[in-house]
């Protein structure tokens, strides 16, 4: 696998970034790579479907 290193992120897209990791309960290295493959087409369309697991979580809170 290879590793890159990115310089100079502003505060806001890292914080930004660190909050879309929690909710899709990824790492933030996983977060930026999902990010990165998705914009670059490298995440079939139907993936980018699926609801968010923040949101499935309030339906099932909701009917319970």
């Amino acid at each position: 696998m290879i590793s890159i290193t990115i310089k100079g992120i502003p505060k806001e897209t890292h914080r930004e970034l660190k909050k879309r990791a929690a909710a899709h309960r990824r790492s933030l290295n996983s977060e930026v790579i999902w990010v990165l493959e998705s914009t670059l087409g490298g995440v079939p369309e139907a993936v980018h479907r699926l609801q968010p697991l923040e949101k499935t979580d309030k339906k099932l809170a909701r009917k319970k």
